[in-house]
């Protein structure tokens, strides 16, 4: 495992504030003014890990959208891919790393809080270019902005349910119905 992502790592399980550089540098094993000469402070090692996986988690979302196969398959299976990533953890189920450090961040520090409108903005408009290709595939009433809305809930609310808890036939449900609610 890169550096990177052992840092990413202890930020997701203990969120930003519960983390202290000496858990950067346990978990990377890299000695204090090796960690700041190639990554910075806590914060710009935070910032950098949340834009990363910002990008990461968007061209995810845009390939598993990209299919011409029907609409309804492909939200299915994406939100059920998605469910089974936020019950991921190497202690426990950690949710979406964005949805679950950076939200509490986003109040106090604007870089934070702008990686993260970015990233919903970013889910909204790939969710909404996908309903676009398939208008005819969503339930009748529904259109695609108001379904890349519903669909972008759905995404962080299993985000924030698997970090709270629930099960993954809880979570399929969340997809199922999310689904129901967009295709009908």
């Amino acid at each position: 495992m890169e550096v990177a992502e052992l840092l990413r790592d202890v930020f997701w399980n203990k969120g930003y504030a519960a983390t202290s550089l000496d858990d950067l540098v346990a978990a990377s094993q890299v000695n204090r003014p090796s960690l700041y000469a190639a990554f910075g402070s806590k914060r710009d090692i935070y910032l950098r890990v949340l834009e990363d996986m910002r990008a990461w988690s968007i061209e995810g979302i845009e390939i598993h959208l990209a299919g011409d196969g029907p609409l309804p398959t492909a939200l299915h299976n994406f939100l059920i891919a998605s469910a089974e990533s936020t019950l991921a953890g190497d202690e426990g189920a950690r949710g979406c790393f964005i949805v679950c450090t950076a939200v509490t961040e986003a109040l106090q520090d604007a870089d934070t809080r702008a990686i993260a409108a970015r990233y919903v903005e970013d889910v909204d408009r790939v969710f909404r270019e996908r309903f676009e290709r398939s208008a005819d595939e969503l339930k009748v009433g529904v259109d695609p902005t108001s379904a890349a809305a519903i669909a972008s809930a759905a995404l962080q609310s299993l985000a924030i349910r698997a970090r709270t808890g629930s099960t993954r036939e809880d979570l399929i449900r969340v997809a199922d119905a999310t689904v129901a609610v967009i295709c009908g």
